[in-house]
């Protein structure tokens, strides 16, 4: 895989505030024209999860939660909103590691994060929480299709959330839907510039660019949607499932 000149990242502000049963795309073409942009066939549009949880109506009202009493324990051990910890185990098939107020889990769709990807953060002032997409690898492969229908380009869909990493501080963005695009390139097999065989290289290319689109969308500037221009990816049908490290090689298991 080449990279021909430089990559740019282009940032879509959307003010509206997205709720659920809006169409998405009509929205980010709204915003797409209000900004004087324009999508470029092989573009990858980059599109923060929380935006697309709302519009398919993935935000439960805390006051509808009735905790269980494993949630109110654990509330009560860390002073935490036990509804908040009822929806953390709720999205959940397993606890991974639960310390003072944070739990590791893993989430139904396989992926590893803290609290289950639950989030009352940028919703409504905490009377809120928005859960992950039901089915990330589909809310891409939709918005994708309806990028093609309306303004008929073809374009790499990605969207991304903020997960912590072991060892290290601080959040990333990483790819927890994709469309269009192959989210690993395995460089195992060839040589390098001295000859050497690669024997461990696969790149994670879509965490890298929800990570190139994380550092101009930000958190607190309103704008959930990033084009990133000039990379060249393999395009194909894949699945973000794809970059959760198999049980049999997750040597943290």
């Amino acid at each position: 895989m080449k990279v021909l000149g430089e990559i740019r990242v282009i940032p879509v502000p959307m003010t509206v505030e997205i709720v659920p049963g809006d169409d998405l795309v009509e929205e980010l073409i709204a915003a797409l024209r209000h900004h004087k942009l324009n999508l470029q066939a092989d573009d990858v549009l980059v599109v923060k999860h929380k935006i697309v949880s709302k519009a398919e109506g993935r935000v439960v009202n805390l006051a509808s939660v009735q905790p269980s009493r494993a949630a109110t324990v654990w509330a009560q051990k860390i002073g935490a909103d036990a509804r908040a910890i009822e929806l953390v185990l709720r999205e959940s098939s397993r606890v991974v590691r639960q310390k003072r107020d944070v739990f590791i889990t893993q989430t139904q769709h396989g992926f590893v994060c803290a609290n289950s990807g639950v989030d009352l953060s940028n919703v409504d002032g905490g009377k809120s929480a928005v859960l992950l997409p039901e089915d990330p690898d589909q809310s891409a492969r939709r918005l994708r299709s309806a990028i093609k229908k309306r303004l008929g380009v073809r374009v790499a869909v990605i969207v991304s959330d903020s997960f912590g990493r072991p060892w290290r501080e601080g959040l990333t963005e990483v790819a927890i839907g994709v469309a269009g695009i192959q989210p690993l390139v395995d460089y195992r097999g060839k040589r390098d510039s001295h000859g050497y065989k690669l024997q461990g290289s696969v790149e994670a290319v879509a965490d890298e660019l929800a990570c190139a689109a994380g550092l101009i969308c930000g958190k607190l500037n309103r704008t959930p949607v990033c084009i990133v221009r000039g990379f060249a990816y393999r395009r194909g049908s894949g699945s973000a499932r794809q970059l959760v490290r198999p049980a049999k090689y997750d040597l943290f298991r």
